[in-house]
């Protein structure tokens, strides 16, 4: 049966991390996947997130099953982190959430649940977006389509567009939005933009399905979910997907959250059962060990202030990693103004590299970077800094 089965194609992101793994270069870089580094090129493990894990070991008494959606109190803080603990929606109870196995997880159960009972609707994606958002919701069986986002000419929103594009969204169609650290581009909407498509939305009648995968990143924990609490002012159902890979550094744990927000407690009730079938032919239970860490974390006051500490320490040596990019491009001669990198939020900036740039700078100098030109930012230690912006000096000059 498998004789005539030829080889999928490479994914975009993972499979760049294959292809520098068997990089011989002593110089390459890898600037593709989403991942943050400290200064010394590692992934570290939060000392928070290591607390907690012996915290928990020493604790263990069980390996069973976790619920179908996941340990309550888990889901609680999730909800509380989503929406700040004193939210009316939650408590009205109109909120329901799924522990997922991480942040692609949530969107999938998310685009099967709706692919179940909306099968007539399509799914709209900013242009551009994260390659696994396609991926995603075309394999739940969706046809998918996009509205405009970003301005390669100016490097920011492309405002105009993206309201215009909006405002002729059919109702009962899904619109995927980034919640802050737009990925790939960086570029994320202001409060007052977030109000304005809230109330598009809620006039249009379609719904937002908002990805929430890196909160803390952008501005802090609070002020990213701005744009969550602008569309539940304004929406009486949304869907958020979240994800603690980045915010907690729990990559490999895979750890996340589906939210249902509806617009009354039965409603929501009735309609996260339905969600929970949906999991339970998927996966039947989530994972534990993740989100027992986060639970731990959050209810242990010592630990949350850490935490809270070296999330907030991660943002600012992004940013400060993002101000040093433009000063050592401008060093090494790159034409152009890339002050638009240093105003970009979160672990991606969309480099204004062409495809033809990012080949060239895979092949003559072993520098991995996704077609399209996304850089992750995070990636960006002292070792290669010089060699980087040398590097891509040369190609924008090539």
């Amino acid at each position: 049966m498998f004789e005539a089965i030829t080889a999928a194609p490479p994914d975009a992101i993972l499979g760049l991390t294959e292809a520098f793994k068997l990089d011989a270069n002593p110089r390459k870089v890898n600037l593709g996947a989403g991942v943050f580094v400290d200064e010394t090129g590692r992934t570290p493990i939060l000392a928070s997130v290591k607390a907690a894990e012996a915290a928990i070991l020493a604790a263990a008494q069980t390996k069973s099953y976790m619920p179908i959606a996941g340990d309550p109190t888990y889901r609680r803080l999730v909800q509380e982190l989503v929406f700040g603990a004193e939210h009316p929606a939650l408590r009205d109870q109109r909120a329901r959430t799924a522990h997922t196995p991480g942040g692609t997880a949530a969107l999938r159960v998310g685009a099967d649940f709706l692919r179940k009972f909306f099968p007539q609707a399509s799914v709209w994606l900013s242009k551009p977006t994260w390659t696994n958002h396609r991926g995603v919701f075309t394999a739940a069986g969706f046809t998918v389509k996009e509205y405009p986002y970003y301005n390669p000419a100016t490097k920011e929103l492309d405002h105009a567009a993206f309201l215009a594009a909006l405002r002729q969204i059919p109702a009962g169609d899904v619109v995927l939005l980034h919640a802050c650290c737009h990925n790939p581009t960086g570029v994320d909407l202001t409060p007052a933009q977030w109000a304005e498509v809230a109330a598009i939305a809620a006039a249009r009648r379609w719904l937002p399905f908002v990805d929430f995968a890196y909160q803390g990143y952008g501005d802090g924990l609070e002020p990213d979910r701005a744009s969550v609490l602008a569309l539940a002012a304004q929406c009486p159902e949304l869907l958020i997907a979240s994800s603690f890979s980045k915010n907690f550094g729990l990559y490999q744990d895979r750890t996340g959250a589906l939210t249902l927000l509806a617009a009354d407690a039965h409603a929501a009730g009735a309609t996260f059962s339905n969600i929970e079938s949906v999991i339970r032919v998927n996966y039947s239970n989530p994972p534990a060990h993740g989100s027992l860490i986060v639970s731990h974390i959050l209810t242990t006051p010592e630990l949350k202030r850490q935490w809270l500490g070296e999330l907030d320490a991660m943002r600012h040596h992004i940013s400060g990693v993002r101000h040093k990019f433009v000063a050592g491009l401008q060093a090494h001669g790159a034409p152009g103004n890339f002050d638009f990198i240093a105003r970009q939020k979160g672990m991606f900036s969309f480099s204004g590299l062409s495809d033809a740039q990012v080949a060239w700078l895979r092949v003559e100098r072993s520098i991995y970077i996704v077609a399209g030109g996304r850089i992750n930012v995070a990636g960006i230690t002292p070792a290669n800094f010089d060699y980087l912006c040398a590097a891509l000096a040369a190609a924008l000059r090539a």
